[in-house]
């Protein structure tokens, strides 16, 4: 097999078919043999012969072996463009628009052409690789081009053939047409038919020589300007190439989420809910992950990451945290926030991304729209690192209290169970929200799910000081996972 690989440096072919004008925008593609065969004939003209290596008998025998058999292609991804511009004219300030169309190719990708039943003897492949290393242009003077012989594997997309349909695969192809060279038998065969009306050979003989390779050498102005509507040692041959052989087509690359633990939504409705109503909204945003859940991924497969069962023994804590929150404070929740200290596994995060609103039972309906997602700092201040944390919303304690078990003791348990230092606490009779103070009474302290063990039905407030800056969120106690025990850094 015989196969030649061109890449093109300038990213562009230009190439008008021959029966077409500079203005209508066509572009041949992939380039025609009879094209080809020419630029190495040109090539050899202004390259090769000057040096005196090879002989010209050997390039008509290569000329007439490439011109036995048609070509085969595997095309690179192109798409049809062009360029537009006024072209001055030789009145004072006169112009004419002129389109420039090209096929847009990548410079790196090669386009192979390849003669499948064809090895050359030792002579002509030395002068092709000489000719392939000099040519320096393919189609128009702009069309800079890179040639050498092929040896990797060969894929042919392009063949010929002339029926779009291919009844074995179904596949449909674009049905071209490329200009190929005339085998030297048949050439010969039609000049005899032409030169033998002696007044027809008279008007067309010096653009019909004897040889292949003369005929192939023939100027395009001389063959326009005896008539011939295609080049004489040329034949018209179907070609089939893929359907979208010259469309652009957009790069698809599979997106590699980043790891995520928090993922922040803005809150948009009227009225919005007060921070007093923190738990409220925390349980309707678990509500609102676990139906999304259900319909993306099925009853039975809903995460444990958001659910929080069937969750490992010593990691009751590593599931979601559905956490409302007041980012200007103004009283009212405008963001929420689902933090999963482990990480949202892929179909994890899918589903919180396609989170689109908040319902509840009475009515109540707002909108989610994604504001961030990643590590903490996509939480905001409430995922900071501090060293000093206050009550946002009621510390519920999770355990009966006792005499040497009272409230302060059980937010270090707390704190040393979630792997942070234990902190100095003091206790808070009153919070402020939008500038007024409020006390735990103030707010709703209770889960919408009944029959829950719940120590503590009153709540406090507390602010922490740890011995070194740690990071957030901090949310202890009862309903820790739906806002309530949450904290914030103190600036």
């Amino acid at each position: 097999m015989l196969a030649l690989a061109f890449t093109f440096p300038a990213g562009k072919y230009h190439a008008t078919p021959w029966s077409r004008h500079v203005n209508e925008g066509a572009v041949v593609w992939p380039p025609e043999p009879w094209r080809v065969l020419r630029a190495l004939i040109a090539t050899w003209h202004h390259k090769i012969k000057p040096l005196g290596k090879h002989e010209e008998a050997t390039l008509a025998a290569l000329i007439d072996s490439l011109s036995q058999a048609l070509p085969e292609y595997a095309l690179p991804a192109a798409s049809h463009s062009h360029t537009r511009h006024y072209m001055p004219q030789w009145k004072a300030g006169d112009t004419s628009l002129v389109f420039d169309a090209f096929a847009a190719v990548a410079r790196d990708e090669a386009l192979v052409m390849a003669w499948p039943q064809l090895d050359l003897p030792g002579a002509q492949a030395a002068l092709l690789d000489d000719l392939l290393a000099a040519l320096g242009y393919l189609g128009r003077a702009e069309s800079w081009v890179e040639a050498a012989r092929f040896d990797g594997p060969f894929k042919p997309d392009c063949k010929p053939g002339n029926v779009a349909l291919d009844p074995s695969t179904g596949e449909l192809h674009e049905v071209v047409t490329l200009l190929a060279p005339l085998p030297a038998g048949e050439y010969g065969a039609l000049r005899g038919s032409f030169l033998a009306d002696k007044k027809a050979a008279r008007k067309l003989g010096s653009t019909l020589p004897s040889k292949l390779l003369d005929a192939l050498s023939v100027e395009t102005a001389d063959l326009r300007k005896q008539g011939w509507s295609q080049p004489p040692a040329a034949q018209k041959v179907a070609y089939l190439r893929p359907i979208d052989a010259l469309r652009p087509k957009r790069l698809m690359h599979e997106a590699v989420a980043a790891p995520a633990t928090t993922v922040r939504y803005m809150l948009i409705g009227k009225p919005l809910p007060r921070v007093e109503d923190s738990v409220r909204i925390g349980e309707l945003l678990r509500r609102a992950v676990m139906s999304e859940a259900k319909k993306q991924l099925g009853e039975s497969a809903i995460p444990s990451a958001f659910s929080g069962h069937g969750l490992p023994a010593g990691t009751r804590h590593r599931h979601a945290f559905y956490l409302p929150w007041d980012a200007n404070g103004d009283g009212r929740i405008d963001r929420v926030i689902v933090h999963r200290p482990g990480g949202l596994a892929r179909e994890e995060r899918r589903v919180v991304e396609k989170l689109r609103r908040l319902w509840s039972r009475d009515g109540g309906e707002w909108q989610l729209v994604l504001e961030n997602i990643g590590d903490a700092p996509a939480g905001g201040p409430l995922l900071a690192t501090a060293p000093q944390w206050q009550s946002v919303t009621p510390y519920m304690h999770p355990w009966h209290a006792k005499k040497n078990f009272g409230v302060e003791d059980q937010i270090r348990r707390e704190c040393r169970e979630r792997g942070l230092p234990e902190p100095q606490v003091e206790a808070l009779p009153t919070i402020t929200i939008n500038g007024r103070p409020r006390r735990s009474i103030h707010f709703h302290r209770f889960r919408d799910k009944r029959g829950l063990n719940q120590p503590d039905r009153h709540g406090s407030f507390w602010r922490m000081t740890f011995t070194e800056p740690v990071s957030g969120p901090i949310a202890l106690g009862f309903g820790c996972h739906f806002g309530l025990g949450l904290f914030q850094p103190v600036a």
